[in-house]
């Protein structure tokens, strides 16, 4: 595999890290470099549906397809291409940057592909639920080209005390990345006018039990 760069600077984790210590959530854009960017848009691209699955809500016994509440497909990321080794990789350092400077005990990192299909959307949700999940961080990199106003598929946050209240709305252009407390805030995706990529991923703990890692999950 080739190597890809993958950052825009030798100080990338520094506004990101801030961010989330001043407030819990960072949308910033430009952190990943171009090359990684076009890599990883070329990736999804290239994946047909048939290699994906249709998304569902809810984790382990309690996950079940809801069309009605979220209607993207899925492929979870492994490092089998040098974009995705890449990118899990670049994951892998913004992971050690969050332990070294905020002492969060991260321990892993999950990502899939997203894709959205005119029409799709995502419901307000929370990745996970005080004291039931393993999630701390949640991550959304977007991967779309040229995107305008009119092709909807925003992201949008919500305030951490008052889920009605928007704490910002954001277009799903590419290289823009998310970051944000997974207990903490509230989100949705609006319904996408056209064909809208992203990577959707989550910072963990370790929940072992008598060496189980993470206990129904």
């Amino acid at each position: 595999m080739s190597v890809i760069q993958p950052f825009t600077s030798h100080t990338p984790f520094d506004q990101v890290v801030a961010d989330i210590c001043e407030k819990g959530w960072s949308v910033t854009d430009g952190f990943f470099s171009e090359e990684l960017i076009e890599a990883l848009l070329a990736d999804i691209s290239e994946l047909d549906n048939a290699y994906m699955k249709q998304a569902g809500v809810g984790r382990s016994n309690d996950h079940q397809v809801v069309l009605n509440r979220r209607s993207d497909y899925i492929r979870w990321i492994d490092p089998v291409t040098s974009a995705r080794a890449a990118f899990l990789d670049a994951m892998s350092e913004l992971r050690l940057a969050f332990n070294r400077r905020l002492f969060m005990g991260l321990w892993d990192y999950e990502a899939h592909f997203a894709r959205y299909e005119e029409g799709a959307f995502y419901e307000k949700h929370v990745d996970a639920f005080k004291g039931k999940s393993n999630r701390v961080l949640s991550t959304v990199l977007y991967l779309n080209e040229a995107w305008g106003d009119q092709d909807g598929g925003d992201f949008v946050l919500f305030d951490e005390q008052d889920e009605n209240k928007e704490v910002g709305r954001y277009a799903p252009i590419k290289g823009r990345l998310a970051v944000f407390l997974s207990e903490d805030f509230p989100h949705e995706v609006l319904t996408a006018k056209r064909t809208r990529h992203s990577i959707a991923g989550w910072f963990r703990v370790n929940n072992s039990i008598q060496n189980n890692v993470d206990p129904g999950q």
